[in-house]
Protein backbone atom coordinates (compact mmCIF):
# COMPACT_ATOMS: atom_id res chain seq x y z
CA UNK A 1 0.00 0.00 0.00
CA UNK A 2 1.36 3.33 -0.94
CA UNK A 3 0.42 6.98 -1.46
CA UNK A 4 -1.01 6.26 -4.91
CA UNK A 5 -3.28 3.54 -3.51
CA UNK A 6 -4.54 5.90 -0.77
CA UNK A 7 -5.32 8.59 -3.35
CA UNK A 8 -7.18 6.16 -5.61
CA UNK A 9 -9.52 4.63 -3.08
CA UNK A 10 -10.55 7.52 -0.88
CA UNK A 11 -10.17 8.65 2.68
CA UNK A 12 -8.26 6.58 5.19
CA UNK A 13 -9.64 6.07 8.70
CA UNK A 14 -7.84 4.63 11.70
CA UNK A 15 -11.16 3.18 12.84
CA UNK A 16 -14.60 3.23 11.27
CA UNK A 17 -17.86 1.73 12.48
CA UNK A 18 -19.45 0.23 9.38
CA UNK A 19 -22.33 -2.03 8.44
CA UNK A 20 -20.55 -4.78 6.48
CA UNK A 21 -21.13 -8.08 4.74
CA UNK A 22 -19.37 -10.46 7.15
CA UNK A 23 -16.09 -11.61 5.59
CA UNK A 24 -15.58 -15.31 4.87
CA UNK A 25 -11.84 -14.59 4.75
CA UNK A 26 -10.61 -12.83 7.89
CA UNK A 27 -8.03 -10.10 7.55
CA UNK A 28 -5.58 -12.16 9.62
CA UNK A 29 -5.90 -15.09 7.18
CA UNK A 30 -4.71 -13.13 4.13
CA UNK A 31 -1.35 -14.21 2.71
CA UNK A 32 0.92 -11.18 2.97
CA UNK A 33 4.52 -10.29 3.72
CA UNK A 34 3.48 -7.17 5.61
CA UNK A 35 0.47 -5.40 7.03
CA UNK A 36 -2.92 -6.08 5.48
CA UNK A 37 -5.02 -2.98 4.81
CA UNK A 38 -8.75 -2.74 4.23
CA UNK A 39 -10.95 -1.00 1.67
CA UNK A 40 -14.69 -0.59 2.26
CA UNK A 41 -16.85 -0.20 -0.86
CA UNK A 42 -20.41 1.12 -0.32
CA UNK A 43 -23.24 -1.03 -1.66
CA UNK A 44 -27.00 -0.73 -1.62
CA UNK A 45 -28.87 -4.04 -1.84
CA UNK A 46 -32.47 -4.05 -3.10
CA UNK A 47 -35.36 -6.48 -3.00
CA UNK A 48 -37.49 -5.71 -6.06
CA UNK A 49 -40.76 -7.10 -7.36
CA UNK A 50 -41.96 -6.66 -10.92
CA UNK A 51 -45.46 -7.01 -12.36
CA UNK A 52 -45.29 -7.59 -16.10
CA UNK A 53 -48.64 -6.94 -17.81
CA UNK A 54 -49.92 -9.75 -20.05
CA UNK A 55 -52.85 -9.51 -22.38
CA UNK A 56 -55.70 -11.91 -21.52
CA UNK A 57 -53.76 -13.28 -18.56
CA UNK A 58 -52.95 -11.90 -15.16
CA UNK A 59 -49.73 -10.02 -14.58
CA UNK A 60 -46.57 -12.10 -14.49
CA UNK A 61 -44.79 -11.54 -11.16
CA UNK A 62 -41.00 -11.67 -10.85
CA UNK A 63 -38.67 -10.94 -7.96
CA UNK A 64 -35.07 -9.78 -8.07
CA UNK A 65 -32.30 -9.02 -5.63
CA UNK A 66 -30.09 -6.27 -7.01
CA UNK A 67 -26.76 -5.07 -5.64
CA UNK A 68 -25.63 -1.57 -6.56
CA UNK A 69 -21.94 -0.79 -6.12
CA UNK A 70 -22.27 2.88 -5.23
CA UNK A 71 -18.60 3.62 -5.97
CA UNK A 72 -18.47 2.02 -9.42
CA UNK A 73 -22.08 2.89 -10.31
CA UNK A 74 -22.85 -0.70 -11.24
CA UNK A 75 -26.05 -2.71 -10.69
CA UNK A 76 -25.85 -6.52 -10.76
CA UNK A 77 -28.18 -9.35 -9.87
CA UNK A 78 -27.58 -11.06 -6.56
CA UNK A 79 -28.80 -14.39 -5.24
CA UNK A 80 -29.91 -13.22 -1.83
CA UNK A 81 -29.84 -10.21 0.46
CA UNK A 82 -26.66 -10.77 2.48
CA UNK A 83 -26.46 -10.89 6.24
CA UNK A 84 -25.02 -7.67 7.63
CA UNK A 85 -22.97 -6.98 10.71
CA UNK A 86 -21.88 -3.71 12.31
CA UNK A 87 -18.14 -3.79 12.98
CA UNK A 88 -15.36 -1.46 13.90
CA UNK A 89 -12.85 -1.80 11.07
CA UNK A 90 -9.35 -0.48 11.74
CA UNK A 91 -6.96 1.05 9.19
CA UNK A 92 -9.61 1.23 6.49
CA UNK A 93 -9.94 3.26 3.32
CA UNK A 94 -13.63 4.11 2.99
CA UNK A 95 -14.56 4.67 -0.63
CA UNK A 96 -17.06 7.49 -1.10
CA UNK A 97 -20.38 6.77 -2.83
CA UNK A 98 -20.64 8.19 -6.34
CA UNK A 99 -24.43 7.70 -6.43
CA UNK A 100 -27.07 9.19 -4.15
CA UNK A 101 -29.89 6.98 -2.86
CA UNK A 102 -32.21 8.40 -5.54
CA UNK A 103 -29.67 7.74 -8.31
CA UNK A 104 -29.15 4.18 -7.05
CA UNK A 105 -32.94 3.64 -7.05
CA UNK A 106 -33.05 4.79 -10.68
CA UNK A 107 -30.09 2.55 -11.57
CA UNK A 108 -32.01 -0.44 -10.12
CA UNK A 109 -35.17 0.39 -12.06
CA UNK A 110 -33.19 0.71 -15.31
CA UNK A 111 -31.38 -2.60 -14.72
CA UNK A 112 -34.56 -4.51 -13.86
CA UNK A 113 -36.38 -3.03 -16.87
CA UNK A 114 -33.52 -4.16 -19.14
CA UNK A 115 -33.51 -7.67 -17.66
CA UNK A 116 -37.29 -7.91 -18.22
CA UNK A 117 -36.93 -6.73 -21.84
CA UNK A 118 -34.42 -9.51 -22.53
CA UNK A 119 -36.59 -12.18 -20.96
CA UNK A 120 -40.17 -11.28 -21.78
CA UNK A 121 -42.25 -9.86 -24.59
CA UNK A 122 -44.00 -6.85 -23.15
CA UNK A 123 -46.85 -4.81 -24.53
CA UNK A 124 -46.61 -2.28 -21.70
CA UNK A 125 -43.92 -1.22 -19.26
CA UNK A 126 -43.60 -3.38 -16.15
CA UNK A 127 -44.52 -2.07 -12.72
CA UNK A 128 -41.34 -2.11 -10.63
CA UNK A 129 -41.62 -1.91 -6.84
CA UNK A 130 -38.73 -1.60 -4.42
CA UNK A 131 -39.67 -3.70 -1.38
CA UNK A 132 -36.55 -3.43 0.74
CA UNK A 133 -33.15 -1.73 0.83
CA UNK A 134 -30.00 -2.52 2.81
CA UNK A 135 -27.02 -0.14 2.91
CA UNK A 136 -23.79 -2.03 3.54
CA UNK A 137 -20.05 -1.97 2.84
CA UNK A 138 -18.16 -4.82 1.23
CA UNK A 139 -14.62 -5.23 2.49
CA UNK A 140 -11.56 -5.93 0.39
CA UNK A 141 -8.13 -6.66 1.86
CA UNK A 142 -4.96 -5.07 0.49
CA UNK A 143 -2.03 -7.45 0.80
CA UNK A 144 1.64 -6.70 0.20
CA UNK A 145 3.15 -9.66 -1.64
CA UNK A 146 6.59 -10.28 -3.16
CA UNK A 147 5.12 -10.48 -6.69
CA UNK A 148 3.20 -7.23 -6.14
CA UNK A 149 0.32 -5.93 -4.05
CA UNK A 150 -3.00 -7.75 -4.35
CA UNK A 151 -6.61 -6.94 -3.52
CA UNK A 152 -8.55 -9.81 -1.91
CA UNK A 153 -12.36 -10.02 -1.89
CA UNK A 154 -13.24 -10.70 1.76
CA UNK A 155 -16.45 -12.56 0.84
CA UNK A 156 -15.32 -14.72 -2.09
CA UNK A 157 -11.64 -15.00 -1.21
CA UNK A 158 -10.54 -14.27 -4.79
CA UNK A 159 -7.39 -12.20 -5.26
CA UNK A 160 -6.40 -9.87 -8.11
CA UNK A 161 -3.18 -7.93 -8.66
CA UNK A 162 -3.51 -4.32 -7.56
CA UNK A 163 -3.09 -2.18 -10.64
CA UNK A 164 -2.11 1.45 -10.13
Amino acid sequence: MNETTDRLVGRRHERADLSVIPPSVAREEVDSNGAVGAIAYPHRIYEVSVAIPRRFLGDRLEEYVVSVDLARRLAVRADTVPETDTRTVRDVLVVPAELSAEQADEKVREAVFGWCLRRFTMGAPPEIAINGVVDVHKLFWLAARPEGDAIVDSVRGSAEPLVE
